[in-house]
């Protein structure tokens, strides 16, 4: 069987360090292995359109944008499709079928879609597209036939019950469609990184991301500004790592070599939280040190970007191709879905004879 990955991201803003640590960097990665046959990554600005039906501007003026940021991050479009999902006018069909294989219960009970309502403050009228992006989701996995989903852990619960649709089509049509596995960050800490206000999640609708878009200036301001202990008061004072943000961005961030350039006081990690919760460590000093851990991992992706945005028609050509690759792709599983189910008619005019 062959290797396949696919994976993405809604068009609603640029993507931030959040992004990159939860599955852009994976996604280089598991590209450069040379372990996998395909690798399909999306924009998914159909599925952006869920809540955004009335601003779509804000969705198409973000798809140059998000293919920026992949490409300045190293997704090679000669290794990986790029794609755009409402150009695979199949997904949107498959959907259409796999609608009848889950119940309004099940989706209700997806905890990814109950916590995302909320944020959205969506409870009292939940627009129906939006109710049903996990069926459509599974759509998007399966029609590439991929073997693998390299997601955040906040995505486990949209895997399961693509899972879930997977085995009642099988189970009902006959073996079809491939069973995806999850691809989890290795590095604990980038399974969420928080935002720096300390909020569980860094979100573009909190305003608390450090963008892999912004300059030099920026995100030293965003990081001297960080929420820490705040029972730190005084230098002195013993501090607290566990959920203080800027040690959860350096178990993100930080190489063994970031110490002897920038902070040769201390070996590694361990020796520096170590004085911190013995107290004597001030929090300007560790921010100082993550600014500059972040800014040596964010200057070559910010160069790349700036040299892209001199390339636009080119980038613009890549999401054509790779739209064109992806649909052919999709074409093939929605055809296999139809004679699975005996709905290809005039293929078989047998079934309507």
């Amino acid at each position: 069987m062959k290797k396949v990955i696919l994976t993405g991201d809604r068009p609603t803003g640029r993507l931030h360090v959040g992004h990159y640590v939860g599955s852009l960097s994976e996604r280089v990665r598991l590209q450069n292995s040379g372990n996998y046959d395909e690798i399909y990554i999306m924009i998914a600005d159909a599925q952006a359109l869920t809540d955004n039906a009335e601003h779509p501007e804000k969705v198409r003026q973000n798809i140059i944008q998000v293919a920026l940021d992949y490409l300045a991050c190293g997704i090679d479009p000669d290794k990986s499709t790029i794609f755009i999902q409402s150009m695979v006018p199949e997904l949107t069909e498959l959907t259409f079928y796999y609608m009848n294989l889950v119940t309004v219960a099940r989706v209700q009970r997806n905890p990814t879609v109950k916590s995302e309502i909320q944020q959205r403050n969506f409870e009292a009228s939940i627009p129906v597209g939006f109710f049903c992006y996990p069926i459509s989701q599974a759509a998007d996995i399966t029609a590439f036939r991929a073997t693998a989903v390299p997601v955040g852990e906040d995505q486990l619960p949209m895997l399961e019950q693509c899972k879930e649709i997977v085995h009642k089509f099988n189970t009902v049509y006959g073996e079809t469609l491939t069973e995806p596995e999850i691809v989890l960050p290795s590095n604990k800490a980038c399974l969420r990184l928080p935002g720096i206000d300390g909020k569980a999640k860094m979100s573009k609708s909190l305003g608390n991301c450090i963008y892999l878009s912004d300059e030099a200036d920026e995100v030293r301001k965003k990081v001297m500004s960080m929420f820490t202990d705040p029972n730190h008061l005084r230098v002195q004072d013993p501090g607290n790592v566990d959920g203080n943000p800027v040690f959860i961005y350096l178990d993100a961030f930080c190489k063994p070599e970031y110490f002897p350039e920038f902070l040769p006081d201390y070996q590694n990690l361990d020796e520096l939280k170590d004085h911190y919760k013995r107290g004597g460590l001030g929090d300007v000093k560790v921010k100082k040190f993550l600014n500059n851990v972040l800014q040596a991992e964010l200057t070559p992706i910010r160069e790349r970007r700036k040299m892209w945005e001199q390339r636009i028609p080119d980038v613009y050509d890549i999401l054509r191709e790779g739209s064109k690759v992806a649909e052919a792709k999709a074409a093939e599983t929605l055809k296999d879905v139809k004679a699975s189910m005996r709905i290809n008619y005039f293929d078989d005019n047998s079934l309507i004879q």
